[in-house]
């Protein structure tokens, strides 16, 4: 088996009306494909998620969890399991361009100084149509974000805790130690819907208190 330079992760729940299209981006990428593995958790999905990825046995390495246990305990487990010296969060209700992994790998292999890079995104709605460009550093999101896999375990992954949230916390914690960089591209599609995690408006200010506790009150301006 070919050692792949980068692992995606992807963890999913109930997210069968977009996986599809999650997968299918990511494997149109103008990369080789053995430079790249797709780790899947499909975190205790009760929809018709499995039957999906089931499509896409021969492309994947896909991990049942029995029940759910949240998302960034998912991550951490794919994290764990990825095998390449670099590794980038995708998630299943998004999309990615072509180029993303190429053109993140490229930044990062040619630039050994840097630690991380993230690529600036397009919001899209239900339909695919773009709402707006956004960069990343003052607009950040969780995902399109390259890292070396070394740096991420050096931190200690992510905090389980942190059911919403978990990439602010991430972040902060990343960058007291190491730097992210930004590529000035929309490689990523980040869609907005009805069912995001962040609409939860209640979760999301309890977990902004969390932050708050652990990091401080400048951590989530």
């Amino acid at each position: 088996m070919t050692q792949p330079v980068i692992s995606v992760i992807i963890a999913a729940f109930n997210q069968e009306k977009y996986i599809s299209r999650c997968l299918r981006s990511l494997l149109a990428q103008t990369i080789l494909r053995d430079k790249f593995e797709i780790v899947v958790i499909n975190d205790g999905s009760t929809d018709r998620s499995a039957s999906v990825l089931g499509e896409f046995a021969g492309e994947i390495v896909l991990i049942d969890n029995e029940k759910n246990i949240g998302l960034p305990a998912s991550l951490n487990k794919a994290i764990r399991r990825a095998r390449a010296p670099y590794v980038v969060r995708v998630d299943a209700d998004d999309y990615v361009n072509s180029q993303f992994l190429h053109l993140l790998h490229e930044f990062l292999r040619e630039n050994k100084y840097m630690d991380a890079v993230a690529c600036d995104y397009l919001l899209v709605d239900e339909q695919e149509e773009v709402l707006g460009r956004k960069n990343c550093l003052t607009d950040p999101i969780a995902c399109g974000i390259m890292f070396r896999t070394e740096q991420l375990i050096n931190i200690g992954l992510y905090d389980e805790t942190f059911l919403l949230h978990e990439e602010t916390d991430l972040r902060l914690r990343f960058t007291k130690k190491y730097k992210i960089n930004r590529l000035e591209l929309p490689l990523y599609r980040y869609r907005r819907h009805e069912n995001n995690s962040t609409n939860d408006a209640a979760a999301m200010e309890h977990h902004r208190q969390r932050l708050i506790q652990k990091h401080g009150e400048e951590s989530t301006k």
